[in-house]
């Protein structure tokens, strides 16, 4: 079976058929470092799903990247915003070495949750973990100094620090590079 198809496995049982219609409708992509799942202005047409590698979801605020998400090996990535609402997008998804994802797209992903009940509700659960990690960053942000925000970090996604370069995870963290530095210097 395809790593994809065993990664939602996890979440629940599929079918044969169902198994065998996610793999035909999904497109496998081997993106270079720096290349885009999404851009600013455009409308994200697919859902990826990384088999390998890693990207980051970033805007510009005041002519400067912020680094907002990462994604890694068995994440499911996109615009979400602009996969489901079909308008524009308001971030960028940047691979951050070379990536190896499956793709599918909106309209194949709707009409696999008419076809087979058990992908709807694979896909209401990878929405409520992305839910669940969109409100952490938000309270992260929101409640936790820059210190607690690098502990928690380096607690709970720690890869992210051997796989991200220092000036993404400054700004994923909300912080200069300068800062981040006197941080790992005390922790």
């Amino acid at each position: 079976m395809i790593d994809h198809v065993d990664h939602i496995e996890k979440f629940y049982r599929l079918s044969k058929k169902g198994q065998e219609a996610l793999i035909s409708y999904m497109q496998k992509r081997i993106l270079k470092k720096g290349e885009h799942l999404a851009q600013e202005g455009t409308i994200c047409k697919h859902l990826n799903f990384i088999e390998s590698g890693s990207v980051r979801g970033y805007y510009y605020l005041d002519g400067k990247e912020v680094t907002h998400w990462f994604g890694f090996e068995q994440d499911f990535v996109t615009s979400f915003y602009s996969f489901i609402s079909r308008k524009p997008s308001v971030e960028y998804v940047q691979t951050m070495e070379e990536s190896t994802v499956w793709s599918i797209t909106l309209d194949n992903l709707l009409s696999l949750y008419d076809q087979y009940p058990e992908l709807e509700r694979v896909g209401r659960e990878i929405t409520e973990q992305y839910y669940i990690r969109l409100e952490e960053r938000y309270v992260n942000a929101q409640f936790k100094t820059a210190i607690e925000r690098y502990e928690e970090l380096l607690a709970s996604r720690p890869h992210i620090l051997q796989r991200a370069s220092l000036g993404y995870i400054a700004s994923f963290l909300g912080i200069s590079q300068e800062t981040l530095s006197r941080i790992r210097s005390k922790v």
